[in-house]
């Protein structure tokens, strides 16, 4: 059986000129109709395709025209067929945050990799942290904070000193971005079924923007996270090149 390929790309002349040829030499059908989605860019661009087909049945297997790439596969025209035949499977639940604010607009996104938050002003944000209802930390000093998922925490959460998670963990990361207040706070690994909620104290002051993945919204009050069970991505890996395989990879590096 041969499969139907979707081709997606990103905007760079890379991943363009990457398109042409491997339409051309494997065909291409629109998103809807296709056995597979095959995205061409980095990680970013894997990222939104992964929201823009969310709701299709077909997985998605990324193909480095990008930087680091740590969501795709390694670039090569030849065998791909053979290569989406092979390929492991890994699904993946985003986050789902709800914002408010100081408007008293909500707003809504998803969050695949991390839902950070980060000050907007000369001065450091005050965050108050509550996890299931419960006041855990009364007031963080900072320059930020983010919530990760295990397929995330490679990424920003890694750059902030935050801990690699293990891809088929229940657990999410809390992680402070440059901390004053506690000193030195690290942050906190939690339960993947708990809500997190940051409110923003003195946000007149000291205004923060929220961002779940490249969705930023200004000048908020307080924002809500969870991850969000009912919604699964599915993305593809080479045979031995998958999340699981990176996630520990990257620890030794």
């Amino acid at each position: 059986m041969t499969l139907k390929i979707a081709f997606m790309a990103g905007k760079s002349e890379v991943a363009q000129s990457a398109h042409d040829v491997l339409t051309a030499r494997y065909g291409d059908v629109p998103p809807a109709e296709a056995d597979v989605i095959v995205a061409l860019g980095g990680d970013g661009f894997m990222l939104r395709t992964l929201h823009t087909t969310q709701d299709l049945p077909a997985p998605v297997y990324g193909m480095n025209c990008g930087t680091i790439g740590f969501l795709m596969n390694e670039y090569n025209e030849d065998g791909l067929m053979e290569r989406l035949e092979e390929a492991v499977q890994e699904d993946i639940n985003p986050l789902s945050m709800q914002a408010m604010d100081q408007t008293g607009r909500v707003h809504r996104a998803l969050a695949i990799n991390e839902v950070s938050l980060l000050r907007a002003g000369p001065q450091a944000a005050k965050l108050k942290i509550t996890v299931d209802g419960k006041v855990r930390l009364d007031e963080l000093v900072c320059d930020g904070a983010l919530l990760s998922t295990p397929a995330g925490s490679t990424a920003y959460n890694y750059s902030a000193h935050g801990p690699i998670l293990p891809i088929g963990s229940d657990v999410l990361a809390l992680t402070a971005i440059a901390a004053f207040r506690p000193r030195r706070w690290r942050g906190a690994l939690l339960p993947k079924r708990v809500t997190v909620r940051f409110d923003v104290l003195e946000s007149a002051k000291r205004p923060v923007m929220a961002d779940a993945d490249s969705i930023s919204i200004d000048n908020i009050d307080w924002v809500e996270i969870k991850s969000d069970p009912t919604i699964k991505h599915r993305i593809l890996f080479d045979p031995g090149h998958g999340l699981e395989e990176r996630l520990i990879s990257e620890q030794f590096n």
